[in-house]
């Protein structure tokens, strides 16, 4: 059990670190897709601004007219606008408002090589910087400056982290519930497997000791009835582990169960049990049904005593002993752990097994199983 709940609380474990591997990558990259999204959107609007301005910017008669500038929206609109002028020594400032571009001659320069709005700059200070025209040559750039970067993004990726962190501990609460799903059929398997080792430890300590005794004395006729006994059990152990491992199937044939009955009556060579048995067709396993009717009998001569009468009709299996009753076995160990597998058995086959005291004393034991 130890070792099953380390191994759940691993299983947490693995759940939420993949769980927030995936999630950290998710937040990763939605932030660097939003990043170059916001960079694209003003790579764009101080393009279209750069644009506007070039065009409300003319030359007449060799001089540059700026008076637009003062009336366009787009100037408002602008975080920094500058228009730079060709001179006889190269570029010179005629016109700044807001945000000081960075205007270095690279910008100017290709500018005039591409004949073309350009950009330039880092992404903390973007730079579009577009032509104006003076007849024939390129006479003035006009320089907009991006906005300084809104706090948009910042707060998206901060809401990410938020977001990915509590997922990442609904997905830990989430994952120990779920391993404590996943592992409760193995919980059950192993309690179940350690009441058969058990149950198997119990069925064989006592006929070994018996065997033992009996191998002292040198009586053959017991000691080759104890043989079969242990083989009986061996078997039938070994059959149920067996089907429970998925290793053998049941099977399903008709058979007359007053016949197997009494077969199994005549194996045992008991004394003291009387069989009444009507015809019953029922649908099983032979081998696991033969199995369940001789613990009955089998529990029955030991823990019981008296004269065991074993009576079959309507599909049910009745062993009824002349014992103290139940609870109060001749043994003193009980009413034989062998009743399990006949609890086994007829869950196996859609049917049930039951225990009461018997009308005239004794106990009442009953395999019932669906008739055709």
């Amino acid at each position: 059990m130890r070792r099953l709940r380390r191994l759940r609380w691993q299983l947490t474990a693995l759940f939420t670190l993949t769980t927030a591997v995936c999630l950290a990558v998710l937040a990763i990259l939605a932030g660097v897709i939003d990043q170059r999204s916001r960079e694209d959107a003003a790579d764009a609007e101080i393009n279209r601004q750069a644009t506007g301005l070039s065009r409300a910017v003319y030359f007449q008669n060799g001089a540059l007219h700026l008076e637009p500038l003062e009336e366009d929206y787009l100037t408002r609109e602008a975080a920094g606008v500058q228009v730079v002028a060709r001179v006889e020594r190269g570029w010179e400032v005629r016109y700044e408002r807001g945000r000081k571009p960075v205007a270095d001659p690279a910008t100017t320069d290709r500018v005039v090589s591409t004949e073309d709005v350009v950009l330039a700059g880092g992404p903390g200070d973007r730079v579009a910087a577009a032509p104006v025209w003076d007849e024939s040559r390129i006479g003035a750039v006009v320089l907009v400056s991006a906005g300084p970067p809104g706090e948009g993004h910042a707060v998206l990726v901060r809401w990410l982290w938020i977001g990915c962190s509590a997922l990442v501990l609904v997905a830990a609460a989430a994952g120990h519930l779920l391993s404590k799903l996943s592992m409760r059929p193995a919980v059950r398997t192993l309690a179940e497997q350690e009441q058969f080792l058990a149950e198997a430890a119990h069925e064989l300590r006592t006929p070994l000791a018996t065997l033992r005794l009996v191998a002292d004395s040198r009586d053959p006729a017991e000691v080759r009835r104890l043989v079969d006994r242990l083989g009986h059990l061996v078997t039938g152990l070994l059959t149920r582990a067996r089907v429970r491992g998925g290793t053998q199937e049941i099977e399903r044939t008709p058979l007359r169960l007053d016949q197997l009955v009494e077969q199994v009556v005549d194996e045992l060579q008991a004394g003291g049990v009387t069989v009444m048995a009507e015809p019953v067709v029922v649908h099983g396993d032979p081998e696991l049904l033969a199995q369940a009717v001789r613990n009955l009998v089998d529990n029955a001569l030991r823990h019981g005593g008296g004269e065991v009468v074993v009576s079959v009709r309507d599909g049910v299996v009745s062993v009824v002993d002349g014992g103290p009753g139940l609870g109060r076995s001749r043994s003193g160990t009980g009413n034989g752990i062998g009743l399990a597998i006949v609890r086994w058995v007829a869950g196996l086959h859609g049917g049930s097994a039951v225990l009461a005291d018997g009308e005239r004393g004794g106990v009442r034991a009953e395999l019932r199983l669906p008739s055709s």
